[in-house]
């Protein structure tokens, strides 16, 4: 699904994803991926690109920092797109990385303003 920028400058999409405001930045997905809107991503700390969150992960995006706001195929090259940095998420609607949980990020997540919320679908 392709995101697009309200008149606030948010991104957004009618897929029960955003449960409120948000604040959204261009990011560099890392090649090798194809993510869909919802997924959640952590920055490699070298490179400062981002990739799918991973608890077993050791180059620093172990640590999960936003929410993938558009889906991106960065299969083939590295790929400019857009990303949550702050909001409300509904949790169904996200894509955990192997390791990863609504139980195990919602603190960490918290503590840089990105609040999932059990779903409601």
């Amino acid at each position: 699904m392709t995101a697009y920028f309200g008149n606030d400058g948010s991104v957004s999409a009618d897929d029960g994803l955003v449960c409120g405001e948000v604040d959204s930045a261009r990011i560099t997905l890392a090649s090798g991926q194809n993510l869909q809107r919802g997924a959640l991503l952590g920055k490699i700390t070298a490179s400062g690109k981002y990739i799918l969150s991973l608890s077993a992960a050791n180059d620093g995006s172990q640590t999960p920092a936003v929410v993938l706001a558009e889906d991106c195929d960065a299969s083939a090259a590295d790929k400019v797109t857009v990303a949550y940095f702050r909001g409300r998420f509904d949790a169904g609607a996200m894509t955990f990385g192997t390791g990863q949980t609504v139980a195990n990020t919602r603190e960490a997540l918290r503590d840089v303003g990105v609040f999932i919320h059990d779903s409601i679908r």
